[in-house]
């Protein structure tokens, strides 16, 4: 018999990458819908339309796996740039793309401030152990 493979533990995720990825992948979401608006509203020809929404769900997707690096971040800023200047072509979008921008912001804080409190804890807890040993 051959033994079970042993698996490595999985990378554990900081605060502000879960949070991020979240609002990325509701953005996503958002983009599919706004493409769909977009061509029925006959704004942009249906393959622009089609194209550059899938391009854009494409780039939003990969940047929530990307947001573990300040280079992800970064882009994760331009994204919310990219999604309220899609009110160019529907109106309603700067509002839209405002709150997506609200959300990233308050994500973004709230995983920083969370990160730092695990930070400390873990610190605290390393050594309030390490005071114990003999």
């Amino acid at each position: 018999m051959t033994e079970p493979r042993m698996r490595a533990p999985r990378r554990q995720r900081s605060a502000t990458e879960s949070l991020l990825s979240i609002a990325l992948l509701l953005e996503a979401i958002l983009v599919f819908f706004v493409t769909i608006t977009v061509f029925g509203l006959k704004v942009l020809p249906a393959g622009l339309a089609f194209g550059g929404g899938a391009v854009l769900v494409v780039i939003l997707l990969l940047d929530g796996r990307l947001v573990r690096y300040p280079f992800g971040v970064w882009l994760g800023w331009v994204l919310q740039v990219v999604l309220i200047a899609v009110g160019l072509l529907v109106p309603l979008m700067y509002f839209v793309g405002a709150l997506f921008l609200a959300i990233w912001i308050y994500c973004f804080v709230t995983g920083r401030r969370l990160d730092r409190r695990n930070a400390h804890l873990r610190s605290e807890t390393t050594t309030t152990t390490t005071e114990e040993s003999p």
